[in-house]
């Protein structure tokens, strides 16, 4: 068993598998808009903290659709590794990127939860000796039962079960590191919910914020005039 460690920015690498409209039409285990809010977020959380990136798509042009341009528009720059298998582990693109990348946790974002997720973490970890953290609320299945039955039995093989939220506080660990504070926050506040929300009430009611200013993404306080 692996000990316990946390997430850093230093020592684990991304992948999202197969974030397209068809995928996404087949998911019915979270609601469709807060599965791509939560995508994104995970996203925009990655490049904030230079986190390497692997995205893979299957059989876009016959019958999955392109990759969501919100998570496009995050990472303009990284090619997207096409392939026919079921398993991306299967495709020699995507384990050439993985190994490329020299991190041994794999922080994992995918559809569906029941064959692509599964298939790929249980073939990553006994053929590649990578260590899965599988993000549950930026995956999702064909039904809940399908989505927490394949959760509970990569868990029961050894995978860790995180959410976005969880794997951003995680690599921010310390609101004292100021260079990632700001788009910490943004991401938060935009993609955050109630917690978001919190943050705004924080910036306005208790730190006297009368003013949006665009320092970054900061309520900076204004002089009153």
């Amino acid at each position: 068993m692996n000990k316990p460690e946390l997430l850093t920015p230093q020592n684990c690498q991304l992948i999202f598998i197969d974030h397209q409209p068809q995928m996404a039409f087949g998911v019915q285990s979270i609601d469709r808009q807060v599965l791509k809010n939560n995508t994104v977020a995970l996203a925009k959380a990655a490049r904030v903290f230079d986190i390497p990136t692997t995205i893979t798509t299957v059989e876009t042009e016959s019958f999955s659709g392109h990759t969501y341009p919100e998570l496009l528009a995050v990472f303009p720059e990284l090619p997207l590794l096409e392939r026919t298998s079921m398993n991306s582990w299967d495709d020699q693109k995507v384990r050439d990127a993985l190994s490329a990348n020299r991190r041994n946790k794999v922080v994992v974002s995918g559809l569906w939860t029941e064959v692509c997720n599964n298939s790929f973490a249980f073939s990553a970890m006994a053929e590649g000796g990578y260590e899965i953290f599988m993000v549950a609320d930026a995956s999702g299945g064909t039904s809940k039962e399908a989505h927490d039955y394949a959760m509970q039995r990569m868990i029961q093989a050894g995978v860790v079960p995180v959410t976005w939220q969880q794997v951003l506080l995680e690599w921010q660990r310390d609101w004292a590191r100021k260079e990632t504070y700001d788009a910490t926050i943004a991401i938060v506040r935009e993609h955050s919910g109630a917690y978001g929300m919190g943050v705004d009430y924080a910036y306005t009611m208790v730190h006297k914020a009368t003013e949006r200013v665009d320092h970054g993404t900061r309520l900076e306080p204004v002089p009153a005039r």
